[in-house]
């Protein structure tokens, strides 16, 4: 459970970044704060939100091949989040199963917005994965 709470905090954190109301670092404090999560839990949320937020400019360009008829930027800013933390699990986190990190990003979706952007989001991070798999059975 520690660790869904620690990717929903990541996502809240990325969430608040992408809309400007927050910077990344006051808004990871102020959740942990709030939450209660410390030791490695505490960790994995700061991994997840910094992560992506560095990586955020290729995992944009990568999510953007997947959306078909549909430019990133008019994603609900909820999507946005979900599908950025999700993808940097899928690309920069090898040691989590694709499955766990498709499964946690569609749990995050029907939380905070709806069961149909949850088949949306998982149409998207499927293919992702998919590619992302292929591309490393041919390394």
């Amino acid at each position: 459970m520690s660790r869904r709470l620690a990717r929903e905090l990541a996502f809240k954190a990325l969430f608040q970044e992408d809309l400007g109301k927050n910077g990344l670092e006051p808004a990871l404090t102020e959740l942990l704060t709030e939450s209660g999560l410390s030791g490695d839990h505490a960790f994995f949320t700061r991994q997840l939100a910094e992560g992506a937020l560095l990586h955020l400019e290729e995992i944009d360009n990568q999510l953007a091949k997947y959306l078909v008829n549909w430019e990133f930027g008019r994603l609900a800013a909820v999507d946005r989040s979900v599908l950025r933390l999700a993808t940097y699990e899928l690309l920069y986190c090898a040691d989590i199963p694709t499955a766990v990190s498709i499964n946690e990003a569609l749990e995050l979706s029907k939380l905070f917005n709806s069961d149909e952007s949850a088949k949306f989001l998982n149409g998207v991070l499927d293919k992702l994965a998919r590619d992302q798999e292929g591309g490393k059975e041919e390394s």
